[in-house]
């Protein structure tokens, strides 16, 4: 596991974890050499095994960096280190729109329709470019602290499609189109239809189909028509739940031919949202109607009057600090009405992200408070941090500021190899969710004393405890021949960070694990402190050069064995072959003779030939 201080590339520093998906984990940290916060997102291990998968996630992943809007969440990087491979993005600080839909419950449909443009913009921009987001959900939009909507992972989607191990697909599934069901052809239209899906689950808090796996789910997909949205939200205008239905039509030919067409509702459903103007092809909702092309000028005039028109007169009653007409509608401002138009609706779909993110705000106060334990929403629960490896003492002490109280914990004890005292197992892994009203189970080297379990924990371990830490002094461990994240966590637990590590080529220390530490293992240091690694490259490939000589009175041919190789050495002439991984090679020669023949011209006589096999030892490169 990457923790906090270790470097990738030798130019991001890891802050500290922000997320965990299916596909990958996301961690917060420090460009230093353009000195801003970057979002790296790091594959799992089961994915930077697969040589297809990787190969083609990097393919789309550098497509997708060549992505930029203000909607999208921005691809800085693609790289690879020691067999893990990240990606750097544009770092938002906000919450998922999965997070404040589950928060807020139903969001109101001017609400609801702000966050769909902006998603819609972004969408629009990948879709000129020939991008297909493919999976289009809650949980790939995210929403700032300042209230614009922002869309990530373009572009991953598509080499997590071609993969079998898609750990992520039971949340990616309620929002998936009928098409990528049964896997068909997937274009802009699919992605359409997870945005109405997701339209779905704004204004009405639920998804339309859900059920215990992926297959259920698909098929209700395939085959069900899913209950008006209006069931669950009375008040929803019907122009909003049309621009729903039509988005999700099962026969992609049904749906809006184009994201750009589905924004043009969109802005027309701000305008006049109980306007039944909604064309929807062989529908069960009333006859079809044709509808007569937008031109750009009513499209202006649209944008215009949609922006006008999103307030929110139910939720707010400082409505006019957020829409002055005064402040934000003079004329005087724009010589041009088409720029008037454009810069109207982006100018108050942020000003309605705004108040979007004074919600979002409270939501991530009353989640930290949570946390803190300032407010109680039911049995806290916690992340739990990894203990095993410390002595039992110091554990507790971990444990307790992570809110774990030591009455909540059960001590068992056997004899090992570790020292005694030493936690060596523990019952809720790293980095799962512990309710701290339940039982946390810890394993401890040695034997038991007298007392209940968790008193002989403490004698068990007490005198252990003494001779690694003191005050705020400590020993430092020994990391060497640990894998790096093993190693960075070892020293974690004994309080002690690493802050840089080089790599060096090893004959004894398998790649990616330690050579050499900084501080040597007994130390006694203070808290905090920093250390330095060396981390090996593996073995350094040695490679050979050779030159072979051609020991005749005339041209020759040759063969080697060990790399398949042949061709023909001049008289008086030698070949020089390097880069060779043996050091050596197993040569053939052969020399046909010439003679004179009747017609006066040279010619080969086989009946002459003659053949020599030798072992050539290469010299090698240093």
């Amino acid at each position: 596991m990457i923790t906090q201080g270790v470097f990738i590339a030798d130019r991001y520093e890891i802050i500290d974890r922000v997320g965990s998906g299916g596909m990958s984990d996301v961690y917060r940290a420090k460009d230093h050499i353009l000195g801003r916060e970057v979002a790296i997102k790091i594959l799992k291990q089961e994915f930077s095994e697969d040589a297809t998968f990787v190969a083609k996630f990097r393919t789309e992943a550098q497509s997708a960096a060549g992505l930029e809007h203000p909607n999208i969440v921005n691809i800085y990087d693609v790289g690879s280190e020691n067999g893990m491979y990240f990606i750097v993005m544009e770092y938002v600080e906000g919450i998922t729109l999965k997070t404040y839909i589950e928060k807020k419950g139903q969001l109101n449909f001017k609400e609801a329709i702000s966050i769909a443009i902006q998603v819609g913009r972004g969408i629009e921009a990948a879709h000129q470019k020939g991008i297909i987001h493919r999976d289009i959900k809650p949980q790939n939009i995210i929403i700032s602290t300042e209230g614009k909507v922002k869309v990530t992972d373009f572009g991953i989607a598509r080499a997590a499609s071609s993969n079998t191990i898609h750990a992520d697909l039971m949340g990616s599934v309620h929002y998936s189109s009928p098409e990528q069901a049964r896997n068909g052809f997937v274009d802009g239209k699919s992605d359409i239809y997870s945005l109405g899906i997701v339209m779905y689950e704004m204004v009405t808090g639920r998804v339309p189909f859900d059920g215990d796996n992926t297959v259920a789910i698909a098929i209700q997909h395939l085959q069900e028509e899913m209950v008006a949205p209006s069931a669950y939200a009375p008040d929803l205008p019907i122009s909003l739940e049309k621009i729903i239905l039509k988005a999700t039509m099962k026969k992609a030919d049904r749906r809006y031919a184009t994201i750009s067409d589905m924004l043009m509702d969109l802005k027309k459903a701000l305008v006049s949202p109980n306007e039944d103007f909604v064309t929807i092809v062989e529908s069960d909702l009333g006859q079809t109607r044709v509808m007569t092309k937008i031109t750009p000028e009513e499209d202006q005039s649209l944008s215009r009057r949609a922006a006008e028109a999103l307030t929110f007169n139910d939720d707010y009653d400082d409505e006019e600090e957020y829409y002055d007409d005064d402040d934000y509608y003079d004329d005087d401002d724009y010589d041009d009405e088409d720029d008037e138009a454009d810069s109207k609706m982006d100018r108050i779909l942020t000003i309605s992200g705004i108040v979007a993110a004074i919600a979002i705000v409270a939501i991530l106060v009353a989640i930290i408070g949570n946390i803190s334990g300032l407010f109680s929403f039911g049995s806290k629960k916690v992340t739990m941090i990894n203990v095993v490896g410390t002595q039992y003492e110091q554990a507790v002490e971990q444990l307790g500021e992570l809110g774990v109280k030591e009455d909540n914990i059960v001590v068992s004890y056997e004899e090992n190899d570790s020292d005694d005292g030493t936690v060596t197992n523990q019952s809720v892994p790293e980095g799962k969710q512990f309710s701290l009203n339940d039982t946390l189970r810890l394993t401890v080297a040695g034997k038991e004393s007298s007392g209940d379990s968790s008193d002989s924990g403490k004698s068990g371990s007490s005198s252990s405890s003494e001779s690694s830490t003191s005050g705020d002094t400590v020993a430092v461990p020994s990391v060497v021949g640990l894998t790096q994240a093993d190693a960075t966590q070892t020293l974690s637990n004994s309080f002690i960070t690493v802050t840089s590590t080089s790599q060096e080529f090893s004959d004894e220390v398998p790649s990616g694990s330690v050579i050499s530490q900084s501080i040597e293992a007994g130390e006694m240091v203070a808290k905090n402190s920093s250390i330095t690694l060396v981390i090996s490259k593996g073995k350094e490939e040695v490679t050979y050069n050779y030159s072979i000589q051609n020991p005749y009175d005339g041209e020759c041919t040759y063969e080697i064995a060990e790399i398949g190789k042949s061709g023909t050495i001049p008289k008086n002439g030698a070949i020089n072959i390097s880069e060779v991984k043996v050091d050596t090679l197993t040569v053939t020669l052969t020399y046909t003779p010439l003679y004179l023949s009747g017609d006066g011209t040279m010619k080969p006589n086989p009946n002459a030939t003659e053949t020599s096999t030798q072992a050539v030892k290469g010299t090698p490169n240093n």
